[in-house]
């Protein structure tokens, strides 16, 4: 594994951007096997765990892929800021949507990811693009700025 940080984190980004349903058996290479990951909709902890959480964003939505766009690496933590690109399985397959958000990472003096925190608004990032909940996001999220 990678004692230098900035390098292991080199190539967990490089890994996240070609993230796809057959790189996730690689899962290991990046995570520490008791690894916690948390983001607005999940808290899991271990590789398995983890690997849940993908598999069910390659299942439920369409073309889904990150584009790192900043980093941030302090000794054995780092942030990374992205963008994370895809389309609605269900809805509107042809209008790709964009969450951006960043992600606050652990690394264990091997260089493998031992906490990874993601922080996005999903109200702002997702609800608001889904029909009929997206209207009713909207109207409360003016609303509230009244």
């Amino acid at each position: 594994m990678f004692t230098d940080h900035r390098a292991a984190i080199d190539h967990l980004c490089d890994w996240f951007e070609s993230l796809s349903p057959g790189s996730l058996a690689r899962l290991g290479e990046f995570y520490t096997p008791d690894a916690r990951f948390k983001d607005p909709f999940n808290e899991v902890q271990g590789i398995p765990a983890i690997t849940r959480v993908f598999e069910h964003m390659f299942d439920s939505l369409t073309a889904p892929h990150f584009i790192v766009t900043g980093r941030l690496v302090d000794s054995a933590q780092c942030f990374l800021v992205w963008e994370f690109r895809f389309r609605f399985q269900r809805f509107d397959t042809v209008t790709e949507q964009v969450v951006r958000g960043g992600s606050h990472l652990r690394l264990a003096p091997d260089g493998r990811v031992s906490d990874h925190r993601d922080y996005w608004d999903a109200a702002e990032e997702l609800y608001e693009k889904l029909p009929v909940l997206g209207g009713l996001m909207r109207w409360l999220k003016k609303k509230a700025q009244e």
